[in-house]
């Protein structure tokens, strides 16, 4: 996988230079209180008019996705995503 931080790099980490680095381990015990900050800040993204309603709408929808995946217990982490984020996976296009 490419990390999006590694754009100087010519070569792939070693495994454990990724495992020691990864935040997951630590970030997906606070996955439901990192969902509700990302809530909380694309709200006032919107209510400041940086992000557009039909934005907000859509972010705070698929936040209420994972928060109900989270809820469930159906959420995988993985350390080769690094950290929360990264775990959540790829958003879809429009």
């Amino acid at each position: 996988m490419t990390k999006l931080w590694g754009g100087r790099f010519q070569k792939s980490a070693e495994q454990w230079v990724d495992e020691f680095g990864a935040s997951i381990s630590f970030d997906q015990k606070l996955v439901l209180e990192d969902l509700e900050g990302s809530t909380a800040h694309v709200k006032m993204l919107s209510a400041c008019g940086i992000l557009s309603e039909e934005d907000a709408a859509l972010i705070l929808s698929g936040l209420q996705t994972l928060k109900g995946k989270a809820a469930a217990g159906d959420l995988e982490f993985s350390v080769a995503n690094e950290d929360i984020h990264l775990n959540f996976g790829k958003i879809p296009d429009r």
